[in-house]
């Protein structure tokens, strides 16, 4: 049976994030591929192994107008301890089924104490996530 490959771009399309991001991620190994002459192909099991969902839920619906949000949150004043604690709890927000249309990534700079939160997805579970970021930085 043929193995299912997709490229860099049906794959930015299927997450909804530039193609940039993504040959991002095959880079820096944090997503699997093959490449194949001057491209990269990447597997429907790497695919779901990355995303930790089937690829037919990571298909979005383009029948109808989406609306999404794209957020930055900046949180200053964090030690390490507290910004690996954030972002475990943000990271374990993201597998809940309500955020199938939602990706988050955190960076920390130690230098200045900084948390940064990378948020895009639909609208309410965007809202979600940014009450939830609100009560943990509150702590």
């Amino acid at each position: 049976m043929a193995q299912e490959l997709y490229s860099v771009e049906q794959v930015a399309k299927r997450l909804g994030l530039h193609v940039r991001t993504i040959r991002n991620y095959v880079r820096d190994g944090r997503l699997k591929a093959v490449r194949i002459g001057k491209q990269y192909r990447i597997t429907r099991e790497d695919l779901e192994a990355f995303t930790g969902t089937p690829t037919a839920v990571v298909e979005v619906d383009r029948s109808g107008r989406h609306v999404e949000a794209s957020s930055i949150v900046h949180i200053d004043a964090v030690d390490r301890a507290t910004a690996d604690r954030l972002s475990t709890h943000i990271h374990g927000a993201l597998n809940q089924p309500e955020a199938v249309h939602l990706k988050a990534e955190t960076i920390y700079d130690q230098e200045r104490g900084v948390l940064k939160v990378i948020v895009l997805g639909n609208l309410p579970a965007t809202a979600d996530l940014l009450r939830l970021i609100n009560l943990l930085a509150d702590q």
